[in-house]
């Protein structure tokens, strides 16, 4: 499947095509609307996610992609990033004392909110009153959503991956994921290959984002029973060989490097080149504190850059 990459970008679906057959982009036009990426259903997100040597590499935003006058986990800091770039949206999911999940990367309310306390300890009302302050600690109109609300607000816009922290039943965000009919644009995080198990019984359908840093863990993955197909490989935040990279692009597996931290404050020091070298290299998302500044400097790696929105299908 191609993958191709805009200011939009729009998988429609895909049908068979006949032997001989060549893969055709259907139409090319602008658009003012917002940069987007558009999944219908869960089997083109697996073919979404399906490595291909013209594989476009793309940016996920950690926490969201909080700038300046933008908090991290708010819906306003995600249009702020897709005004820039298309991206994949990673977002915290906490849960509160009367089991509302709510976007939230910190146990407690104090860093991010104007509010106190730990968010298992409060009910959704109290969340509800608080307003959302950015990293440098100013307070915004922004207000804490809820699971629900983002899933909604993604459907047509972004991919997402979700963390799920350790308080909140992985039960419950299956749930919200289904009720919302957001099966095949949100991934779930798993960092451990029993949780990766336990959600995968839990929803076989869905994509699911899987630590794996090295062929140890490439083996004690394959044990696990879990599809290839199901799969988008975390590989850490040090970058990898471009030999170990290859070896998860043999299997049809994206690579997404955690560029946050240290790659990204080398990426200021050095130059934002570096979050190219790290594309050649094997990486094809990074997931970065900074994306919109990523998003730009990979651009140039990218064919149609031009076009504003692009619309394909019969990728077979």
């Amino acid at each position: 499947m191609r993958k191709y990459f805009g200011l939009l970008i729009l998988v429609v679906g895909f049908q068979a095509c006949q032997p001989g057959q060549k893969k055709e982009e259907i139409r090319s036009e602008l658009s003012e609307e917002l940069n987007r990426i558009s999944v219908i259903n869960v089997a083109d997100a697996r073919q979404f996610y399906a490595w291909t040597s013209d594989r476009i590499p793309l940016v996920s935003a950690h926490r969201g992609g909080p700038y300046p006058g933008f908090p991290e986990n708010a819906i306003e800091t995600f249009e702020n990033v897709l005004n820039y770039t298309p991206a994949i949206i990673e977002l915290d999911v906490a849960m509160t004392k009367d089991s509302v999940l709510v976007l939230m990367h910190d146990d407690e309310l104090d860093r991010t909110t104007n509010g106190t306390g730990k968010v298992e300890e409060v009910n959704y009302e109290y969340i509800q009153s608080l307003f959302l302050e950015d990293n440098d600690g100013n307070l915004t109109d922004f207000k804490v959503p809820t699971l629900e609300k983002a899933l909604l607000w993604s459907k047509g816009k972004a991919l997402l991956t979700v963390d799920i922290k350790r308080s909140v039943p992985f039960e419950r965000v299956v749930e919200e994921v289904r009720s919302a009919q957001a099966e095949s644009y949100a991934a779930l995080i798993s960092y451990t290959f029993p949780a990766a198990k336990k959600l995968y019984s839990l929803a076989p359908e869905l994509m699911l984002s899987i630590t794996i840093r090295n062929e140890e863990e490439i083996q004690r993955f394959e044990e696990t029973g879990i599809p290839w197909d199901r799969v988008i490989a975390f590989t850490g935040l040090a970058e990898r060989t471009q030999g170990f990279n290859n070896q998860l692009h043999q299997k049809g597996v994206f690579t997404i490097l955690g560029v946050l931290g240290n790659l990204d404050r080398s990426a200021i020091s050095r130059g934002d080149e570096i979050y190219v070298s790290f594309v050649q290299n094997g990486a094809d998302i990074l997931a970065t504190d900074r994306p919109i500044e990523a998003a730009a400097a990979i651009r140039g790696l990218v064919p149609n850059q031009s076009s504003k929105s692009i619309y394909f299908e019969n990728a077979y």
